[in-house]
């Protein structure tokens, strides 16, 4: 048995690619599970082995090699489920770059699907027998989509595994299109090749301290990169078992989430700080006697800013079930750098910073011990990965920050992804950027705003998100959570804070949603009082405008992130599901939104093409 374990290791260090490493698997473990899906977050529906998962995807490859369609995209279009990961192999094994995406809603608009098949220039559509069926009369009228070939992968049968041919793989070519959330912009497509998946899935183990004897249990939707990579992909390259479920089924009843850690006996699970407050607020006392949580090891947090009232919320909520806050694991990353970018030690606890909260909107970092003074506490996204380059840079001079500063957060190395699909200009400015005084380069810009202090990385914000007033930057997630945190009836993680222009003057706006218990009840005047005042006493801001709107109903993207620009966009354009609204001055507000209304128009007609892309 050691010298098996010996030569699997050995073999391992030669492979290059996640597509190599499953072959290695299915011929080395082919009876060993990897993946189980539960239906409804609660019952086993469906298993893959290294074995069975290497035959389906071969048997899937096959039918695409038919089709002749080596070295075009295919987009992935799966409800929840295992499907989705051997259509994603099968991808693979043809020489086909996989376009992950989430299948749209009942009554949803197909805009944002169109988008991303003409921007990809998709050659065929990967899905299931139902939603093949589903859909058709969907697309009829929408030629980009209805043109394409349809392939549902779950009718295939296995035996056309004969007629398949392994293609080459170079580990530098073009493994996945991740078209980014477009929680601040127009979604793009990422580049990720095969080698940034390897470095980057590497780093993940390391930095997580995965052993083949963890257990994963995820959630997070596998199209958006932290479901994917961190979820999907990486118990493979760790050759551990991992427990999927549905984000549908864990937002529905967050119990389900915990309850898998504890059946499973789980060591590596996590999700946006959001899942942890829902946790935290939703699990009853008697449910709390029925968890076990001890086996928990990691509990990574990422993807949205990382809350250190949250992280002791979270902590002290389910130290009963043997939750240690130890466990819990801030990370930095995002679909550029394929997924992380930097984390701590896994023994380690978060490191907690508390800064001068005046200071921090003029860009300074200021560490007070006092609790008397206005201060705001900060969470360590931890240090930088083995290989790749962290540093701070100032976004107007392009010059590098010494520590304690804030500025704009550039990274370089091996998991920094390709560029944007067919946009070069964009690939330009945002992947291959250099520091103006010293010529260091290529790095990619972020866009995040943060400092570094001894090593350890701090996250403060989207420079495209800044609130500007008065010269001071504000940053739309401390006045979210200001808001959030004023009224019982607000829903938590659910509200958008963002700047509007009126006459001349950056002026602040609220969106908020209503928890639905309250909606019969709403006392609208009470909760906007208690919100302009929670916002004037933390943040010394006066409220232009706020909106109460549906439970459900914000914009959000495919991770849970609040898509401040749609937000502002709805509030421009009347759009909103409101409830209830207030405006500092009514006939101003309608002055301001009529007097936009004619310039947007005015600009589509003047340049309709540049007007939609920068939308």
């Amino acid at each position: 048995m050691t010298t098996f374990i010996k030569e699997s290791s050995e073999r391992k260090s030669q492979l290059k690619t996640i597509v190599e490493l499953l072959r290695f698997k299915a011929q080395s473990q082919p009876e060993k599970t990897i993946y189980t899906f539960l239906r409804h977050g609660e019952s086993e529906s469906g298993q893959l082995s290294y074995g069975e998962l290497d035959r389906q995807a071969r048997a899937v490859a096959s039918q695409l090699q038919q089709l002749e369609m080596a070295g075009t995209r295919a987009l992935l279009l799966y409800p929840p489920g295992l499907e989705f990961i051997i259509g994603l192999f099968g991808c693979w094994y043809a020489g086909i770059v996989a376009i992950p995406a989430y299948p749209p809603r009942r009554n949803q608009n197909l805009s944002r699907l169109q988008a991303i098949v003409t921007d990809a220039q998709a050659s065929v559509v990967l899905s299931t027998s139902t939603l093949v069926t589903n859909l058709k009369h969907r697309i009829a009228d929408n030629y980009d989509l209805a043109e394409l070939p349809w392939l549902a992968t779950d009718s295939i049968v296995a035996e056309t595994t004969m007629v398949w041919q392994q293609p080459s793989t170079p580990d530098d070519s073009l493994a996945l299109l991740q078209y980014t959330s477009g929680s601040t912009g127009t979604p793009k497509g990422v580049m990720v090749s095969h080698s940034n998946l390897w470095h980057n899935l590497n780093a993940i183990y390391r930095c997580f301290g995965h052993q083949s004897n963890s257990q994963g249990v995820i959630w997070l939707p596998p199209y958006h990169d932290m479901g994917l990579i961190g979820g999907v992909l990486q118990p493979l390259y760790g050759g551990f078992e991992v427990t999927l479920m549905s984000s549908v089924d864990f937002l529905q009843k967050p119990l389900r989430w915990l309850q898998a850690i504890t059946r499973y006996r789980a060591t590596t699970s996590g999700g946006p700080n959001f899942a942890y407050e829902l946790c935290a607020r939703k699990v009853t006392d008697t449910q709390l006697a029925s968890l076990d949580l001890s086996s928990w090891k990691v509990a990574f947090t990422g993807a949205e800013p990382v809350r250190a009232e949250t992280i002791e919320h979270f902590a002290r909520t389910f130290a009963p079930c043997g939750f240690r806050r130890e466990a819990f694991y801030p990370c930095y990353g995002m679909a550029e750098t394929t997924l992380i970018v930097s984390g701590g030690l896994k023994s380690s606890p978060p490191v907690l910073c508390s800064l001068k909260t005046e200071a921090l909107a003029q860009n300074q970092v200021i560490v007070t011990e006092s609790k008397k003074e206005d201060y705001y506490t900060i969470v360590g996204c931890g240090q930088s990965l083995p290989d790749q380059k962290v540093i701070i840079v100032d976004p107007e001079t392009k010059t590098q920050c010494p520590e304690e500063v804030v500025g704009e957060i550039w990274v370089s190395g091996p998991s920094v992804a390709q560029g944007y699909w067919n946009r070069p200009q964009e690939t330009e400015q945002t992947f291959c950027a250099s520091v103006a005084d010293t010529g260091e380069g290529s790095f990619l810009r972020t866009g995040d705003l943060g400092f570094l202090r001894d090593g350890e990385l701090y996250i403060t914000g989207r420079i495209k998100d800044a609130i500007i007033i008065r010269g001071q930057n504000h940053y739309p997630t401390d006045i979210e959570r200001t808001v959030e945190n004023c009224h019982p009836a607000l829903r938590p993680s659910c509200g958008a804070a963002f700047g509007v222009e009126v006459k001349g003057q950056e002026r602040l706006v609220i969106v908020q949603e209503i928890e639905r218990s309250y909606l019969r009840r709403l006392n609208s005047h009470e909760v906007m009082g208690q919100l302009r005042q929670a916002v004037a006493g933390e943040h010394g801001l006066q409220v232009y405008a706020a909106v109460l709107v549906k439970t459900g109903s914000i914009p959000k993207t495919s991770s849970g992130k609040i898509r401040r620009y749609a937000c502002r966009a709805g509030f421009k354009e009347g759009s909103l599901k409101v409830v209830s609204d207030w405006s500092e001055n009514p006939q101003s507000k309608a002055e301001f939104l009529h007097l936009w209304t004619q310039t947007e128009s005015l600009l589509e007609k003047l340049q309709p093409n540049k007007y939609t892309s920068n939308l």
